[in-house]
């Protein structure tokens, strides 16, 4: 398919040229004539002509599975694992008690559907969002919180940047005065 592409990239426009063809609907008109040529010089016919796809052999949900993203992701002791920025907690159940400290399998679907499987069954979870901020319709929205929101608000829009202390800041090192510079100050 490149290939022709390709050719046709290069010699339409020859093509177009040397019939002097200059505006949309002289090239319209130029194209289905254009075309035939083209086919019957360039054209192969296919060794077995018969349709030779097989029938899928799959159930749409099956397929589904095969088609999305999958990884495997650790269970923290709280039931929790992080994925996509977010925090996944699985509900208390039976079945994810056990979970802590295993893998769980995280299916992530074109839709935008996740799951979070073990050993194929589906377990439900919560998702609690690490990126949450406070925004001013919030702070307008509760009376009663207002002013602490605001004051959260005003604590996310300020810019901490720590202080990166070098390995020598972090055991105290001073710089001493060698020896030479020592007896010249006594002197």
């Amino acid at each position: 398919m490149e290939r022709v592409n390709r050719t046709l990239q290069d010699r339409l426009v020859k093509e177009l040229r040397l019939d002097d063809v200059c505006d949309m609907q002289a090239g319209n008109d130029f194209l289905p004539e254009f075309l035939n040529r083209f086919n019957e010089k360039f054209s192969v016919r296919a060794a077995k002509p018969e349709d030779l796809h097989r029938r899928m052999a799959l159930s749409p949900d099956r397929l589904s599975d095969i088609l999305c993203h999958r990884e495997q992701r650790h269970v923290g002791q709280q039931l929790t694992l992080a994925y996509d920025r977010k925090q996944l907690i699985l509900e208390r159940s039976a079945v994810s008690e056990e979970l802590g400290g295993q893998y769980v399998d995280l299916y992530d679907f074109a839709d935008g559907r996740l799951e979070v499987r073990w050993k194929g069954q589906v377990l439900p979870y919560r998702v609690f969002d690490k990126d949450q901020r406070v925004s001013h319709t919030a702070i307008i929205e509760n009376k009663r919180l207002g002013h602490a929101l605001a004051i959260i608000k005003a604590q996310q829009d300020l810019k901490y940047v720590p202080k990166i202390k070098t390995n020598s800041e972090k055991i105290n090192y001073r710089k001493r005065a060698r020896k030479s510079e020592a007896v010249e100050m006594t002197a």
